[in-house]
C-alpha cells in the first residue's frame, strides 16, 4: 500500500500536507485516526482512519480472543462498505462524513474522509455536558437515518447490526451472571430480528459518536457496526449513553414521542406507520434488555446496569415467560 501521505495528496489534489495531528487510537490498538491539514485545495483538512491488523490486540477488558479479532476485522470492512456504498444516500438531516478514498491491502485499511470539524461539527459532548436539547437533536438524526434506510438490504454490512449482537458475542454470553436473562437471550434476539419493520441501525449510536455544530445540527461517525435491525436498538442504546438512571426514566416518553414524530415526518407514505410505531414501541424494552444482556457478560456491575435498565429487562423476561405459558 502507498503511504497515507502519498494517497492523501493524490486523492485530495492538495499541494502539500502542512500539519498532522493525532485524534485518537483505535480500540484495542487496531490503528489510529489522524487529522491532516492541507494546502492548495478546497479540503483544508481531512480525517484519516488508518487500520492495521495487530499481531496481538490489547483489549482494555481482556477480551483478546480469535472471535474478538475476527469481529473487529469484519467491522472495519463493514465500515468501508458503508462509506463506499451507503453514506452518499444520507442528507443534512442525518449527516455523516463523505468518503474521499478507501483502500485495503497487506493487512491495512485506509479511509480518507471529510473532516467534520472543518464542516462546522466541531463540538463534542460528554454525559456531564449533554442536555435534553442535545439528546433531542440526536434522536432526530436517528429518526431520519432509520427512515432513509427502512427496508434496506444490508449488502456488505452486518446482517444484524449493533456491536453487541448475540451471535457475535458467545464469550460474553458464556460469562453472564444473570441465569434467567442468559436463558432468555436467544428469545430476545429473535423477537428483535423477526420484527416486521427493519431498517439499517448505526450499531454504536453512543453520545461520543455524534459531532455537534454551533447552530444545533449533528453528524455521526464510526460505522463499524451498521447493519439491519429494529430502530429501537439505536434509540435505547443512545439514551443509555447520555443519561443516568433517573433521567432515562424521566425522559423516556418525551424522547420516544419525538422519535416517532420525526420518523413519521421523514417516512415514505408507503409504510404502515401506525403498525410500525406499535411494533417498535413494544420492542423498546427488548432493545434495552438485549444490550443489558451484553453488559451482564462483558462488564458485570457496569454503571448502565441500573434499576431502570434492570426493570425493563425483567419486564421483558416476564413477558417471554407469559408468552411461553
Amino acid at each position: 500500500m502507498q503511504g497515507p501521505e502519498e494517497l492523501i495528496l493524490k486523492h485530495t489534489y492538495a499541494k502539500e500536507i502542512i500539519d498532522i495531528q493525532p485524534v485518537q487510537t483505535l480500540w484495542s490498538g487496531y490503528g489510529k485516526i489522524k487529522r491532516y491539514t492541507l494546502s492548495g485545495v478546497d479540503h483544508r483538512s481531512v480525517i484519516v482512519k488508518h487500520i492495521q491488523w495487530p499481531d496481538q490486540s490489547n483489549h482494555p477488558r481482556g477480551w483478546n480472543t480469535a472471535i474478538s479479532h475476527q469481529r473487529k476485522l469484519k467491522s472495519y470492512q463493514v465500515e468501508r462498505a458503508w462509506y463506499s456504498n451507503y453514506a452518499s444516500l444520507t442528507d443534512e438531516h442525518c449527516k455523516v462524513p463523505s468518503l474521499i478514498h478507501a483502500t485495503e491491502q497487506e493487512n491495512q485499511l485506509l479511509l480518507i474522509m471529510e473532516d467534520l470539524n472543518e464542516s462546522g461539527y466541531h463540538l463534542r459532548l460528554s454525559p456531564d455536558s449533554a442536555r435534553l436539547d442535545h439528546a433531542k437533536t440526536v434522536i432526530g438524526w436517528l429518526a431520519h437515518f432509520h427512515a432513509t434506510f427502512i427496508g434496506q438490504s444490508p449488502e456488505g454490512l452486518w446482517p444484524v447490526g449493533t456491536y453487541w449482537h448475540l451471535d457475535t458475542r458467545p464469550d460474553e454470553w458464556n460469562n453472564m451472571q444473570d441465569v434467567r436473562l442468559k436463558e432468555a437471550a436467544a428469545a430476545i434476539d429473535q423477537r428483535l430480528n423477526q420484527a416486521e419493520f427493519q431498517t439499517l441501525v448505526h450499531g454504536d449510536a453512543k453520545l461520543a459518536n455524534f459531532c455537534f455544530s454551533e447552530s444545533g445540527k449533528v453528524a455521526a461517525v464510526d460505522f463499524q457496526y451498521v447493519g439491519k435491525g429494529c430502530g429501537m436498538k439505536d434509540v435505547a442504546y443512545f439514551i443509555s449513553s447520555c443519561f443516568e438512571e433517573e433521567e432515562c426514566e424521566q425522559y423516556e416518553k418525551v424522547l420516544l414521542d419525538l422519535y416517532f414524530e420525526r420518523l413519521e415526518a421523514a417516512m415514505s407514505t408507503d409504510i404502515d406507520f401506525k403498525n410500525l410505531r406499535k411494533e417498535w414501541s413494544d420492542l423498546y424494552a427488548f432493545a434495552w434488555a438485549d444490550f443489558y444482556r451484553f453488559l451482564d457478560g462483558w462488564s458485570p456491575g457496569h454503571w448502565k446496569m441500573h434499576d431502570y435498565s434492570e426493570r425493563l429487562t425483567q419486564e421483558v423476561i416476564n413477558q417471554l415467560t407469559l408468552d411461553d405459558s
